[in-house]
Order: C-alpha cells, then structure tokens, then sequence
C-alpha cells in the first residue's frame, strides 16, 4: 500500500503534526534474498528465524515495527474520504503551480503529454556543470542561505533536484522557494559569465555560516549580503542561519578516519604499564 507522504522537505520550519503527516518510507516489509544468503539470514532469541549459520540479531522486532500500521490508520481515519481526496488535489496542485514557475528557468523531467507532472517533479541541474562547474550538491547548500532544506537530490536521477511540496505549503511559501531556486539561477549566470570566479562564489562557498559573515576578514568577490541576504524577505522573515560551513559529504564515505589516539601512543603506553 503506498501511503501519500506529506513530509516538509524543502521547508524552514518543520512542525509535526499527526493531521500533515502520514507515514512513508519508514518502515521495513518483507527482504528477499538468493538461495545462497538464505543461511545467513539474522535470527532472534525468542522467535526461530534466520539461517543456521545467522550473525546474530539485528533488530529487536524481527517482521518490523506494528507501530507503522495505526500510525496510518490514524491519519487515514482523521483525514476521512474527502480530506485524502483534497489532499491528493493539493499536492498535486502545488507541484505543478512550482513546475510552472520554474520552467523557464530550469528543464523540467519527466512531465506529461499536457506539460503537467504528478505530485512532485525533477529539474535537471547537470547543463551547468560544463558551463559554470556548478552541481546539484552547490544548489543544495546554498539553498540553506535563503533559508530552505534541499529537496531530494540526485535521486532517481544523478545530477538533479526531486521536489516534492506536497498538500502542506501555501502559495507564499511556495512563492518564496521558487524565488529562491530562481535567485539561485540568476546567481549561476553570474559564474557563467565570468562576472563571479568559478571556484570563488555564493554556491561553491554556501552556506555561509554567521561566523563567516561576521569575520573581520572577507576576500570574496560577493558581499557579507549577497552571502547571507541574497533576498529582501530573507531579513523580514527572519534569518535562519546554518550551524556549519561546507563540509566534504562523501570523504568519510570513501576514506578510513580513525579518531583514536595513533596506534604507536597505545603501545607506548601498554610497554609504561608493563614496566609498571
């Protein structure tokens, strides 16, 4: 059963509520494997699961968490026939009204025979990689300045932006992220045009942290307010400012990091005890 989500990706505040939210995502059905994994399947104490030659336990609840299913029913019970049905038609409604705002500005994947989408779409960032060495992952950061969490990024398609607003937002919050998205578009011009240097610019530095703003020092070929400010109503509504700088996301994916002390110090210290 596919349960439609109303989870506020893009947004800057992120309230929970049982009347906006259904579960999606969250929870673990059945996992399949070959024959040959079969014997390695993990077990539990209580309940016989598993392979003969099992790990261990993974997981305290073997067939997944029952708490998923009255979280939905909850929800499904409270919205009632019509309000899933109005919900259905907003979320639809409002990925399009941001479609079509933003077409001119971004290509647009995937969309119907009518120019339409469903309840959310995918704009293609990778054109500007070649022009400008602007990617997907810049977007996503520098989104955060204007105050908005990244959409889906790179998924299903590498190189773009998967944007889902849902039944949640009103016009003037979907107004000022499509403002946003096309500010940002405006800013990647810029670097096209050589007006701001290709490694020195709002996105590659983004997001900009208020310590960084603040420093006495700024070598960049941008203000302090295109940093932080880059819209009028950033400052109006209220400045949201991220709590770190760019970081290198994939770098402890690839890479081994041991944060413990060098391994020589722990045999200088095990030859101190055995003297001892």
């Amino acid at each position: 059963i596919f349960f439609f989500s109303s989870r506020r990706r893009h947004t800057r505040f992120l309230p929970v509520s049982w009347a906006r939210r259904c579960v999606q995502e969250t929870g673990m059905g059945p996992i399949c494997v070959k024959e040959h994994l079969a014997p390695y399947l993990p077990s539990h104490p209580l309940i016989k699961t598993g392979g003969e030659k099992s790990f261990g336990v993974i997981s305290a609840a073997p067939f997944g968490s029952a708490s998923i299913f009255p979280i939905s029913y909850v929800y499904l019970a409270g919205m009632g026939k019509e309000g899933l049905r109005k919900a259905t038609a907003v979320a639809i409604l409002n990925a399009n009204y941001l479609a079509h705002r933003l077409k001119n500005h971004y290509k647009i994947l995937y969309t119907g025979k009518n120019g339409r989408v469903a309840h959310e779409f995918i704009i293609d960032l990778r054109s500007f990689k070649n022009k400008s060495g602007i990617k997907e992952e810049d977007i996503a950061k520098r989104l955060m300045d204007y105050g908005f969490h990244a959409p889906t990024m790179s998924f299903p398609v590498p190189g773009t932006l998967m944007i889902e607003p849902t039944e949640s937002e009103d016009k003037a919050e979907l107004d000022r992220f499509c403002d946003a998205l096309i500010e940002i578009r405006n800013e990647i011009s810029k670097v096209e045009a050589g007006e701001w240097d290709k490694n020195d610019n709002p996105l590659k530095n983004a997001p900009h942290t208020a310590e960084v703003v603040l420093s006495s020092e700024w070598n960049h070929c941008y203000s302090r307010e295109t940093a932080a400010f880059p819209l009028p109503w950033i400052k109006a509504k209220g400045k949201y400012w991220p709590p770190v700088g760019r970081i290198d996301n994939a770098y402890g994916d690839r890479n081994l990091i041991c944060s413990c002390p060098p391994v020589q110090t722990i045999f200088e210290a095990n030859e101190e005890e055995t003297q001892k």
